[in-house]
């Protein structure tokens, strides 16, 4: 940790560890919490009426640890609210900070937060959470960008890039400030309780201490029983009960008086919450799709055109589609628009200063689309492996509204990039060509792929051995620009094939595509993971014509 905590830091924090049905994880969460040091004064674990043995861990815990104390509850609460309130409750210490029973605090977390604070006075710190996917292992940065330096955030205007931070978990709170305000977590079954309980912190206007550091670890289990509530959105009213939330923290705002915050929410709603559900839609049902389509479209309704307008493209393009068409339609072009990364599918109507979703649709503008620089532009880089013949991978950049006319593409540089790796094992520097090979306003290339070469270069991962890729385009424009896109599969297929090698035996490669559409690999080297894709293959044929 980078922050040097000062002389005289003990007993100044309670963790509120709150926990239901978790006996197999919650013992890791409350040590991560005690081994933080003489920071920590207490531990408050809050057990919210458990059917399984997790009362039994924290007792057996709380024996061996004087500074854990176990708070039951006699009913449950029926949501994550209640429980944390409790513990607010109980807490002793200045400063309190909340820790699910499935998640950790890294080393050093709780003496960074504290002394931040307590440095620079204020009734919030705030750090860096990282969510952790299992069992892979592999860390993403939650909202990066919020947290590149130091910083101390001292009028309410200052807060606003905060809002996209709807975390609870990550800050340490004065206990006071939270009793002086009247702060608390909404009871009872409130999912995104913790969006309600930010918009209180921050609506009392407090001032903040940003600390670099991670301070806190987010288990994402994509494959467990029971999935979180930010993982489980397969039914439409998780994003009916998100709506509910933003809406409630939005009117935290107006009634606090901050008109700006309120605005900056929604804003806010239209660059993450939006994008991330639309993004699915191509993986849902029709009732799914017409129920999420107008609760949507009422949402927005609500929605001021400067709120719209702050919004980044196409964020602010998938929101005026949304209130121009009247009925659910073109659902695959909006999910990948709304992907990371973005991609505008064609047909494009209209000019580059005055673009527009569809000629039918004149009113849902692309506003702005001659303005943004190329690495901004929703720009669609097709592609197709071959395997045969030693294997190569035919790309195609598709123009967009003459944008990359103007530009004119000459280079690309194709990354094959292992999955959870910072860098590229392998890079292909090829010229795009234009006409022969292209269709009008495109440029196109082939690279060989040498997928023995790539099998000893990349991470296993699993009991079988497979190996996952990324492939990644960086085009440069004979105007100095460029951008860096994923590429796209445009059928979406899941092609197969096992190939002879020298080095393994044989590779067993296969390229599909990922949940935002990108273009991937899976490499499985050696002959038994080969030999039994083989034999799965003559099994389904023999199937087949019978």
């Amino acid at each position: 940790m980078s922050t040097v905590p000062p002389p005289g830091n003990a007993d100044r924090l309670s963790v509120v560890v709150i926990a239901y049905n978790d006996e197999a994880l919650v013992g890791e969460a409350i040590r991560s919490a005690l081994d933080q040091g003489p920071v920590v004064a207490e531990v408050v674990a809050v057990d919210d009426c458990s059917s399984d043995g997790t009362a039994r861990v924290l007792d057996e815990l709380a024996a061996r640890h004087p500074r854990l104390r176990v708070v039951r509850r006699a009913e449950n609460s029926g949501g994550c609210g209640t429980p944390r309130n409790d513990g607010i409750a109980a807490a002793t210490a200045p400063y309190v900070m909340f820790l699910d029973s499935d998640d950790i605090l890294p080393p050093g977390a709780a003496d960074a937060l504290v002394a931040a604070a307590e440095l620079h006075r204020t009734p919030v710190a705030v750090g860096v959470c990282v969510r952790r996917e299992l069992p892979e292992g592999r860390d993403v940065r939650w909202q990066p960008a919020l947290y590149r330096e130091p910083a101390v955030l001292e009028t309410p205007e200052d807060l606003r890039p905060l809002l996209h931070d709807t975390l609870c978990v990550n800050k340490v709170y004065d206990r006071a400030f939270l009793t002086e305000h009247g702060i608390r977590f909404p009871d009872g079954r409130f999912v995104y309780e913790d969006f309600l309980f930010t918009a209180r912190v921050y609506a009392a206007a407090p001032r903040v201490a940003v600390v670099p550091d991670t301070v806190y670890v987010w288990h994402v289990r994509r494959t467990a029983a029971q999935l979180s509530i930010s993982l489980d959105r397969q039914d439409v009213t998780n994003w009916e009960a998100r709506i509910a939330a933003h809406r409630a923290a939005v009117e935290t705002f107006a009634e606090a008086g901050r008109a700006d915050l309120a605005a900056a929410c929604r804003t806010k709603f239209l660059e993450h919450d939006l994008r991330m559900y639309a993004r699915d839609l191509r993986l849902r049902d029709a009732a799914h799709r017409a129920a999420w389509w107008d609760s949507t479209r009422a949402h927005l309704a609500d929605f001021e055109e400067p709120e719209l307008a702050a919004a980044v493209a196409p964020a602010r393009w998938i929101a005026r589609f949304l209130l121009a068409a009247a009925e659910p339609r073109d659902l695959l072009r909006l999910s990948r628009l709304a992907a990371n990364p973005a991609r505008l599918l064609p047909p494009y109507a209209g000019t580059p200063a005055a673009a527009v979703w569809s000629e039918d649709l004149p009113e849902a503008r692309l506003d702005g689309m001659d303005r943004l620089p190329l690495d901004e532009l929703p720009l669609v880089v097709d592609a197709a492996l071959r395997t045969g013949g030693g294997g190569d991978l035919h790309f195609t950049v598709r123009d967009l509204y003459g944008r990359l006319a103007e530009a004119v593409p000459r280079t690309a540089e194709l990354a094959f990039l292992p999955r959870g790796d910072a860098e590229p094992a392998r890079t292909e520097r090829v010229e795009l060509r234009a006409g022969a090979e292209s269709a009008p306003g495109a440029w196109s290339a082939r690279v060989p792929v040498r997928f023995a070469g790539l099998a000893g270069t990349g991470r296993r991962q699993g009991r079988q051995g497979v190996q996952l890729w990324d492939v990644s385009a960086t085009v440069t424009c004979e105007n100095g620009e460029t951008f860096t896109t994923s590429l796209r599969s445009p059928d979406g297929s899941q092609r197969r094939s096992v190939l002879p090698s020298s080095r393994y035996g044989v590779l067993l490669v296969q390229q599909y595509a990922t949940a935002n559409g990108s273009l991937a690999m899976r490499i499985a080297p050696g002959a038994r993971d080969g030999f039994r894709a083989v034999r799965a293959r003559l099994r389904r044929l023999a199937r087949s014509s019978q």
